[in-house]
């Protein structure tokens, strides 16, 4: 991207959205981050800052959707537009469908589904009146294969992934372009936000991803390259495109069973003896 780009991430002060705009910034682009934790925002702009003197922090949840749209409604007052929207922010949830709260369901619903819900409904207008620009959806590798003890997140990131194919078919025609990213686990503070009822499940996604091969600024340059060739479904982890492609390909069974086969590796070697349990 040049310094011709206009680039707004929510989620933007840490993790995965963090490195997204740092690597926009790096490139040159004009980037405005979105998030709610106010000194997170502040530090992740005063090293965008370093990169783009231009970059801009807001406070923006959301789960409000006149946030987002301030949001929109900034980038057009101040940089004329925006040519692309990555709609980030995400929370995290481990442990049995039934144990889960209807509460807790609710809020990764308002934030991961309905925050991208919301941040598409800012953009979209301004997008299609530029005849240009792109939508980048931050899904997850639980969007295509749906692991156990993640019920209402596999559900929440597989219709993220249901949205932007939606999406992508619907701005086609005026020139809008839709991406979604796929990643699995890298090193990220995704844990931050987890809400479980048992601690051990807390220890297994800490375990996942602290072990990760790869780090946030890597999966963010896959993306990013992903985004510059014009790709659609952007998946950033060989052996998850593997494990993907096996369930599109083979009878559900046998690829259920090699489900079932690296999720009792993985518990084996990140839980008690006992396993999880609901509370």
């Amino acid at each position: 991207m040049s310094a011709e780009q206009r680039v707004f991430v929510t989620g933007g002060a840490s993790g995965l959205g963090r490195a997204l705009a740092e690597g926009y910034a790096r490139e040159g682009a004009r980037v405005l981050i979105g998030d709610v934790n106010a000194a997170r925002g502040e530090e992740a702009l005063a090293a965008l800052r370093a990169l783009q003197p231009e970059a801009h922090y807001l406070h923006c949840d959301v789960t409000r959707e006149e946030d987002l749209q301030a949001a929109a409604q900034w980038m057009q007052a101040n940089w004329g537009g925006a040519d692309l929207v990555i709609n980030n922010a995400g929370v995290a949830d481990m442990g049995p469908v039934e144990a889960m709260p209807l509460a807790d369901w609710e809020w990764m619903v308002q934030i991961n589904l309905l925050g991208v819900v919301r941040g598409c409904k800012a953009f979209i207008p301004m997008l299609k009146r530029q005849r240009g620009g792109a939508l980048l959806n931050i899904a997850s590798m639980a969007g295509l294969v749906h692991p156990p003890f993640a019920g209402a997140y596999n559900a929440t990131k597989a219709a993220v992934v249901a949205l932007s194919e939606t999406l992508k078919a619907e701005l086609e025609p005026d020139g809008v372009r839709v991406a979604v990213a796929c990643p699995a686990f890298f090193r990220t503070n995704l844990g931050e936000s987890l809400r479980t009822r048992d601690p051990r499940y807390a220890r297994w996604m800490k375990k996942l991803v602290d072990e990760s091969k790869i780090d946030a600024e890597s999966v963010a340059r896959l993306i990013r390259e992903g985004v510059a060739r014009g790709e659609f479904r952007i998946l950033t982890h060989p052996a998850a495109r593997r494990f993907w492609l096996l369930k599109r390909l083979l009878p559900y069974r046998l690829y259920e069973a090699a489900m079932r086969r690296a999720g009792g590796r993985g518990r084996a070697r990140s839980q008690p003896a006992d396993g999880p349990r609901s509370a």
